[in-house]
Formats: C-alpha cells, sequence, structure tokens
C-alpha cells in the first residue's frame, strides 16, 4: 500500500513557468483621490473657541522643539536605519532614554512589565492630583518585520520625545508656565501586538486624564476612522485516517478549516461596509494520503464601533461552531492572544487645538471625513482613547498614492518631509498639552466631549 503513496521522484523534465501574477487595478485607488479632492474643497473646520495658552508661552514653546530638531532629525534616522520588532525595541528605547538624560530628565525602563517601554514626566511645583490635570504624550517605536518602518514609527518616536522635553524646558526656565504634569510614554509593539493595552493594565494610565500622539500618513489630518481589531486563533481536531483505503473512518479537520473560510467570505455580505475580516490558514495537513487531523485558522476581524466589533465577533464564533458541526470534528476557538484594539475615539476640543497649532507651522490638517472610511487601519491608541480623553491625528510623509506597510511608506519616514513632519508634529503635541493643561473651560469640554462620544470603557472587560 505504502508504494502507490510514496513521494515522487524529481525528474528532469523542466517545470513550467510561473504565472506572472497581473497588479491590482489602482482604478478604485483612483476614484477615492478623487472623491478625496472633492471633500477638502467642501469639508471646512468649525474650531470652537478657547482661550489655550498665552501665544508668548506657545511662541517661546515653539523655539524649544525647533531646537531639538538637529537632534530629532537624527534619532528619526537611526531608528529608520535600525529597525526592530515588537518587543525587541531595545537600542531604540535606549536611544531615546539617552536623549531624555541629555536634557537632565530621568526615565524609567524597562516598566510596566515591558523591556522596551520607557516613562518619564514633569509635574509643576505645585502639582496636586486633585487640583491640577495630567497629560501624556506617547511614543511608537517598533517597525515591521521584513520591511522595517513601513508604519513610520520612526516619525512618531520624534513628535512625543521632543514635545515631551520642550515642555519640560518650558517648566525649568518658567515655573509658571503651567500648574500640572506631562507623563511622557515609549510605548512598544504597537504592530499587532497591543502594547499600550499591556501598559494600561499595568498601570500606565493610573492618574492620566488626558492622551495625544500623532501617526505618519499620506496627508494632514485632524482625525480618521481606526477600526477596533481583535485576533482569533481556530483549532479544528479531527481523526486521522488513510484517505483512500478508509476515508470512512477519518474526520477531516481541513474540511472544516476550509468550510470556516467560505462562512468568513459569505458573511461579508451582511457585515457593515467599514467591517473586516481577513484569515489565513497556517496549518492544513502533512499529507494527501493522511485525513487531515488538526487545521488551523488564524484571523483578524475589525470593525469601527465596539458595540459592532462584538456583534462582528459573535458571529464568527457561529460561523466556527458550524463548521465543526458539518465537518463532525471537535473545535477550540481562542480570542484575543495579543490584547484587542479598540476604534479610536476622537476627541473634538483637543483635535480643535492641534488643527490650530499645526497652522502656526504652515500646515493646514484637513477635517475629520475628508478621506474614506474605507482606508481604516487599526491601533491600540484606541484602547487608550476609551479610557482618557485623547488625540490621534495625521501628518503627512508621503505621496497620496503610497500605502501604509509597505517598502514605499518605509522609504518616505526618512525623507525630509519625513523630518519635517518629526518637528511639526513635536510642536503639536507640545502645544496641546500646553493649552488642556493651562485652559479650564477647554478641559471641562475636553471631558464631556468624551463622556458624549462614549468614553469611559473598562476595555480588559469589554468582551467578557
Amino acid at each position: 500500500m505504502a508504494s502507490n503513496d510514496a513521494q515522487s521522484t524529481p525528474t528532469d523534465e523542466p517545470t513550467a513557468p510561473c504565472r506572472e501574477v497581473p497588479h491590482p487595478s489602482r482604478a478604485y485607488l483612483h476614484q477615492l483621490q478623487r472623491d478625496t479632492d472633492r471633500r477638502k474643497q467642501q469639508l471646512k473646520h468649525h474650531l470652537a473657541d478657547h482661550d489655550g495658552a498665552p501665544h508668548d508661552l506657545q511662541q517661546r514653546l515653539e523655539q524649544l522643539v525647533d531646537e531639538q530638531a538637529e537632534d530629532l532629525r537624527r534619532i528619526l534616522h537611526e531608528l529608520h536605519d535600525d529597525p526592530e520588532t515588537a518587543f525587541q525595541e531595545r537600542r531604540a528605547a535606549r536611544r531615546i532614554v539617552s536623549h531624555l538624560d541629555r536634557h537632565g530628565i530621568p526615565a524609567q525602563s524597562p516598566i510596566f512589565g515591558l523591556d522596551t517601554a520607557i516613562r518619564a514626566e514633569v509635574a509643576s511645583s505645585d502639582f496636586d492630583p486633585r487640583q491640577h490635570r495630567t497629560i501624556a504624550v506617547m511614543s511608537e517605536y517598533d517597525a515591521l518585520p521584513g520591511i522595517g518602518h513601513g508604519c513610520g514609527h520612526n516619525v512618531i518616536a520624534v513628535t512625543g520625545l521632543g514635545a515631551f522635553v520642550a515642555l519640560a524646558r518650558l517648566l525649568r526656565e518658567d515655573t509658571s508656565a503651567f500648574s500640572g504634569r506631562v507623563v511622557y510614554l515609549g510605548t512598544p509593539a504597537e504592530e499587532g501586538e497591543g502594547g499600550k493595552e499591556i501598559m494600561a493594565r499595568a498601570g500606565a494610565l493610573d492618574g492620566v486624564d488626558a492622551a495625544a500622539m500623532v501617526h505618519p500618513y499620506v496627508s494632514d489630518l485632524v482625525d480618521q476612522v481606526w477600526l477596533g481589531r481583535r485576533q482569533c486563533e481556530v483549532t479544528f481536531r479531527g481523526i486521522a485516517s488513510h484517505a483512500s483505503s478508509h476515508p470512512f473512518m477519518g474526520r477531516n479537520a481541513l474540511d472544516a478549516a476550509v468550510l470556516a473560510y467560505q462562512g468568513l467570505g459569505l458573511l461579508r455580505q451582511q457585515t457593515p461596509p467599514t467591517d473586516r475580516i481577513h484569515a489565513v490558514l497556517p496549518e492544513g495537513g502533512q499529507r494527501p494520503n493522511i485525513i487531515t487531523e488538526q487545521a488551523t485558522l488564524r484571523l483578524y476581524v475589525r470593525s469601527q464601533q465596539p458595540d459592532t466589533l462584538k456583534v462582528l465577533s459573535s458571529r464568527v464564533d457561529e460561523i466556527m461552531e458550524g463548521a465543526a458541526l458539518m465537518a463532525g470534528v471537535g473545535v477550540e476557538v481562542a480570542w484575543d492572544s495579543s490584547p484587542a484594539t479598540l476604534p479610536v475615539l476622537g476627541n473634538g476640543p483637543l483635535s480643535d487645538r492641534w488643527v490650530l497649532a499645526q497652522r502656526r507651522r504652515g500646515r493646514d490638517p484637513y477635517p475629520a471625513g475628508t478621506v474614506s472610511e474605507v482606508l481604516a487601519a487599526s491601533t491600540d491608541f484606541g484602547n487608550v482613547s476609551y479610557r482618557i480623553p485623547g488625540i490621534h491625528p495625521l501628518i503627512g510623509i508621503a505621496t497620496e498614492d503610497t500605502g501604509l506597510h509597505s517598502r514605499e511608506f518605509a522609504a518616505a519616514a526618512a525623507t525630509p518631509r519625513a523630518e519635517q513632519a518629526g518637528v511639526d508634529g513635536a510642536y503639536g503635541l507640545a502645544a496641546v498639552a500646553l493649552d488642556y493643561l493651562r485652559d479650564d473651560v477647554l478641559a471641562q469640554n475636553v471631558a464631556k466631549d468624551f463622556r458624549a462620544g462614549g468614553g469611559g470603557i473598562s476595555v480588559p472587560d469589554y468582551f467578557e
């Protein structure tokens, strides 16, 4: 019986050439760009009127950012040339801590149970958490496997770092600059691992009232749709048997995995347009002549709201159970081996301050809704934004036909445009933080907007 099942012996016959893969059409991308261009002409900002920080303080803050420009550009390139993936960003963390040290700012790293997380803070001499506010500015610095900084986290790193150092220096030379506290958080492993959620569960956001960071993109946007995301790994277990002589004695786990994959495809017809499901089959058997005993399906699900993400997860559970039932096999569904990420909850009053700060730098971010919600990814800052008020604006470093997580975007993250975005973004974050700490009415409206948007979710318990 084994002779017919042996692997074939290689021959000298030439193999057929591989069919050339046709490049995907850009027609839809071009249509989205035309829609974006139209919205640019139609949509306008309606900025709320707040006092913010005095002009002289903002002017000095801007100078303190610009004085770091050479160092920030150097760090941006060092990170770009030496990419490190999630949880491995040791050299990146050392470079950031070294910059803080040069400015006389002590930092903690490792912290929050992560070797490459960073925390530092500066506070006014009169700081009282019962009376004064705390805002966090954040940096990311992990890269993508094989692509490097194809999401521009080297740019994110210097924006948060430059903002924090400028605020620390401002307070050092003018002790009345603000009453409150600024926390710097270096956050590892955004790419698929939920580093901010891990840090938050370890206390990183305890005592923090608001947070801000900026992400590089193909244009300047005050806000954009970011989808919540969950990971799921499904293991189907059947019974192995000879696929020719005794197939009736087996139960095929691969059949269940294929049925589940097809079921996900059929589900898409009934999901909202912004929902996403993508899956791979990393395990589907060893040999064609053996009924597959175990098969694995790994998938992401994404949705625009926390409640719709919960609904989508429930539908996926039902499909996995149904596929197992049809194939007569067992199934184990394991959610969130890395923490789930929620959508980003924007904050109008803080976003308004970002727009004004960027206009001082010669930029003019487009309003929310300018870029189609079809172009939506996920970020662990969403978890932060549902815990406390926060903003996650976008700053342009690449041409508008460049995709995130591409080699083209990685190249853009080391250009003069990226360097300028690093400095402009640093000032924007610093300016927003200063306005928030100085303006009580602004802070009240920030909290009101947060509550009205559904903020205050207990993230660890949400999907239980």
